[in-house]
């Protein structure tokens, strides 16, 4: 996929975050935030455990639910200006 996002891609990618559970998402991992239990990813519905992750795949995963509306906002700001 190469060239500039079109507006149906941008359109798809708000649908698919407007589907997915409610944020904020908090990616919890064992060693690093000092608790017992599992890595998993805290949302504002069920828990998300993933398996075959990495930590670094864990918090990619879970910053996108915040992630990915400000950057499609700011992505639209910007076109705003330039029209």
């Amino acid at each position: 996929m190469n060239g500039p996002l079109t507006n149906d891609e941008i359109e798809a990618i708000k649908a698919r975050c407007e589907q997915a559970t409610a944020g904020p998402w908090k990616s919890f991992i064992e060693r690093r935030d000092k608790f017992s239990g599992s890595d998993f990813i805290q949302t504002n519905g069920e828990d998300i455990y993933l398996t075959g992750a990495t930590l670094a795949d864990q918090e990619f995963i879970a910053h996108a639910r915040q992630d990915i509306p400000r950057l499609i906002a700011e992505i639209e700001r910007l076109r705003a200006i330039i029209r």
